[in-house]
């Protein structure tokens, strides 16, 4: 039933995005969460299971505390492959303000407090959408210009946890000395953070699967670091002389499977209609709680 019903969540066709017999091809890069964020359907293994199970395994991002054989439709976030578990909370945001900017890990907030990383292209949408998580226009700056953000930035959100703007990757407008020392700075915040819940790397939905992305996401899955595909502009729904953001995201979705065993967690977002930002606050929500346990 559940793979029957799946598709009749999304508002957009994205049943063509889960094939059942699609078999991951294993991989030394395949996707191995945190020890507190590790998907339930690793640590609760059986030796028979049915095969809405298994399929569910295969392709939904079951978090900790739900048992793959207890998934409903009611269960699956709109637009999206996650589960909501046990751990989703209060997922409001009452207040956020702005507390640094941080040139080097070393130099951010430790407090302790934990916090997700947003992380793209420069042209991805990164501004529009902490804006539009937070519902405030101007919280993060968003500019004409890709690349302005060369800093590591934090966003305090009631008074409990960060949203944390970085640095896009791709064609900033920075100069050729910070272009080159983008990796090393960005890479040193994803290995040095211990508070860092997850990275929501953002994906452009109205344009093909870029290289530089896939490159990116297969490095966080080398290290071990929990992460989840936003992928944005999804209200485009016909790009001229191109393809739909559906197809777009089916293919990043096959290119994706053939380095990941388990499909990382993915949902869909508008910043201009606001399609899934409550679903993608929920979401973080109960991973923020989990980790915070």
């Amino acid at each position: 039933m559940l793979l029957k019903n799946f598709s009749r969540l999304h508002t957009f066709p994205l049943a063509s995005l889960f094939s059942p017999t699609l078999s991951p091809k294993p991989s030394p890069h395949s996707l191995s969460f945190s020890s507190r964020l590790v998907s339930s359907s690793n640590a609760t293994a059986k030796s028979s299971i049915s095969d809405s199970a298994r399929f569910a395994r295969t392709v939904l991002f079951i978090p900790p505390g739900v048992d793959a054989d207890d998934i409903s439709d009611e269960k699956i976030l709109p637009g999206s492959n996650i589960v909501l578990g046990p751990y989703a909370g209060d997922s409001r945001v009452k207040e956020v303000e702005f507390v640094k900017s941080s040139g080097r890990a070393r130099d951010c907030p430790k407090d302790n407090k934990p916090e997700f990383a947003i992380l793209g292209r420069s042209n991805v949408g990164k501004s529009s959408l902490i804006n539009a998580l937070v519902r405030k226009k101007e919280v993060a700056l968003t500019s004409k210009k890709p690349g302005k953000t060369q800093l590591i930035n934090h966003f305090l959100v009631n008074k409990s946890w960060y949203i944390v703007d970085l640095p896009g990757y791709g064609f900033a407008k920075a100069s050729e000395t910070a272009r080159m020392d983008w990796s090393s700075f960005t890479k040193g915040y994803f290995m040095n953070r211990d508070t860092l819940v997850a990275v929501l790397l953002l994906i452009d939905a109205s344009v093909p699967p870029q290289k530089i992305d896939l490159d990116c996401a297969n490095w966080l899955g080398r290290n071990n670091i929990p992460m989840t595909f936003v992928f944005t502009k999804c209200d485009k729904m016909k790009v001229s002389k191109g393809k739909r953001p559906d197809e777009n995201i089916r293919e990043f979705q096959q290119l994706i499977r053939q380095n990941y065993k388990v499909h990382p967690s993915w949902i869909m977002t508008s910043s201009v209609t606001g399609l899934g930002r409550d679903e993608l606050l929920l979401h973080m929500s109960q991973l923020r709680n989990y980790w915070d346990q």
